[in-house]
């Protein structure tokens, strides 16, 4: 981590800096603008970073510092669809396609052909160009490429899903040119956000997770359509100048922003998703961790029956003393919110297939704050770590160890019940294909309309006129589940409006009820769960 302040002042020799000083001078100023200690320290970040763009090393160093989310820098990466039309939405100008990675080529150019006119269709065919000279001759002279493509592919019928297939099945590598204008590390900023100036690390070696859990945060708001868009913009530029994707930032939905204040000038973005993209079973939101306004880290809860699976991580700039406090206070304002009282880690965030994680020994980190296996095999390989750490405070475990330890996921539960934690979509999807196979002798999706008119009829929904067009969806897509689930003709016609309430919330404008409402309707928790354990394992 780099160390020390930008101090108020501070006099810089431009013409001595090589990439890499100038990548520490960067990330020190960052690190400032984040904790700043006093009044001077902030401007001197602020003034630095707000006139980085304008370096002359910067401009020299440019290509060197590629894919360092500095401001003016370019960036390279394989994007989704949904983050190639943001970016095309909001720097048209400055997304191209990385031709330097053309193993795509011939794909594409295979492609082109569905993608415009007949008259135009036909002459690609004919004259057999390379995608990148096809593209050239057919984009209009202040369209680059890339803005051409994601548009054409825009213009495609079918809905988003055949967009999406399309474009990914293409494996198109990008870059974004380095610009002021663009997104980046060097001015990633929330004003809304709370501040305070740093007073140094919290007291005590490491901060106690159930001490903190008991602690609330300091206020929970519900942020304006035009902040939760702006929050929404920041999530997105923090994943795109790190390589980076999540799910439930690409897909976040503007309307369901909340920003909880913890107090210090900690804050917590927490990112409902766009009702269409939603999981399945679990509640699902992306969380922007901030300091002082300045995203420090990201975190993706999946929340289900009062457990909250976590995805968490601290930007590499950041790490350091506090992420364990940052942590523990990420998993106080989920259970603020959603009511949760156990946490569980999925083996990914802890080594499985993430190198980064066996390096820094991620398993460990958690280990600390009593996370622990439940799989029997791994349970006994922890605790034989977990004693030769306490003969031995040096001792540090293997990588093959940790990849060993990253199989399974860990748990840390407030709670004496026994309660699933990870939502059961495997077998539980397994299950609803058998069925609408055996239903299907006229056709998949008559077997899904006629599961959709027994569960109307069944639970006494006579119109849905007066739904949105996401409950409908809901409706749709839980239908197969509903019908499926063991004895809901004898449920009371209470519980049955209440399951009718639970879907129309999945469609809803936040999950947050969803999670409430399922959370408290215990008879459909049991009926889910009792109908995944009867399903066959695979293997």
């Amino acid at each position: 981590m780099p160390r020390g302040p930008v101090k108020a002042g501070t006099r810089i020799d431009y013409r001595a800096m090589t990439p890499g000083a100038l990548s520490r001078f960067h990330e020190r100023a960052c690190l400032a603008r984040a904790y700043p200690k006093t009044r001077d320290e902030l401007v001197a970040a602020n003034r630095l970073l707000s006139g980085f763009h304008k370096r002359k090393d910067l401009a020299r160093h440019a290509e060197a510092l590629a894919d360092s989310g500095i401001v003016g820098t370019p960036i390279h990466y394989r994007f989704f669809w949904a983050m190639a039309r943001w970016l095309e939405s909001r720097y048209p100008a400055l997304l191209t396609i990385d031709w330097s990675q053309g193993e795509f080529a011939d794909r594409l150019a295979a492609a082109l052909p569905l993608l415009v006119t007949q008259a135009e269709s036909e002459a690609l065919r004919r004259a057999e160009l390379p995608a990148r000279e096809a593209i050239d001759r057919l984009r209009a002279s202040r369209e680059t490429d890339a803005t051409f493509l994601v548009r054409r592919i825009e213009a495609l019928p079918g809905g988003d899903r055949v967009r999406e297939a399309t474009h990914d099945a293409l494996d198109v590598a990008y870059r974004l040119n380095g610009s002021a204008r663009g997104p980046s590390r060097t001015l990633a900023h929330f004003a809304g956000a709370p501040f305070a100036f740093y007073g140094g690390p919290k007291a005590g070696t490491r901060p106690d997770l159930a001490t903190e859990l008991d602690r609330p945060p300091r206020s929970v708001r519900e942020l304006s359509r035009r902040d939760g868009e702006r929050v929404l913009d920041l999530a997105r530029a923090a994943m795109v100048t790190r390589s980076r994707d999540l799910d439930a930032f690409t897909y976040g939905d503007s309307r369901d922003v909340l920003l909880v204040d913890d107090g210090d000038g900690l804050s917590f973005a927490m990112i409902g998703v766009l009702p269409e993209r939603r999981l399945f079973l679990p509640a699902v939101y992306g969380a922007l961790s901030l300091r002082n306004g300045v995203p420090i880290g990201y975190v993706q809860l999946d929340v289900l029956l009062r457990n909250a699976e976590i995805s968490f991580n601290t930007f590499e700039t950041f790490r350091g003393g506090e992420a364990g406090f940052v942590f523990c206070r990420l998993l106080a304002a989920a259970r603020h919110l959603f009511r949760v009282d156990t946490f569980s880690i999925e083996p990914y965030q802890l080594g499985r297939g993430n190198h980064e994680a066996i390096d820094s020994g991620a398993w460990w980190f958690y280990a600390k704050f009593g996370f622990r296996p439940r799989d029997r095999r791994v349970a006994r390989l922890a605790r034989a770590e977990l004693q030769k750490r306490a003969r031995n405070h040096e001792y540090r475990s293997s990588p093959a160890t940790l990849t060993k330890l990253a199989a399974a996921h860990v748990f840390w539960s407030g709670s004496k019940r026994n309660a699933a934690v990870i939502a059961p979509i495997v077998p539980l999807g397994f299950a609803i294909s058998r069925k609408l196979a055996k239903d299907s002798e006229t056709g998949r999706e008559a077997a899904i309309a006629a599961c959709e008119d027994r569960i109307q009829r069944r639970l006494n929904v006579r119109s849905t006129g007066g739904w949105s067009s996401s409950e409908r969806l809901w409706l749709k897509r839980w239908s197969p589940l509903m019908d499926a689930l063991p004895g809901l003709a004898r449920w009371s016609a209470a519980e049955r409006r209440a399951l009718v309430r639970v879907v129309r919330a999945k469609g809803g404008r936040s999950e947050r009820e969803y999670a409430r409402l399922f959370d408290a309707h215990p008879r459909l928790a049991d009926a889910v769960l009792t109908f995944c354990r009867r399903q066959p394992t695979l293997g």
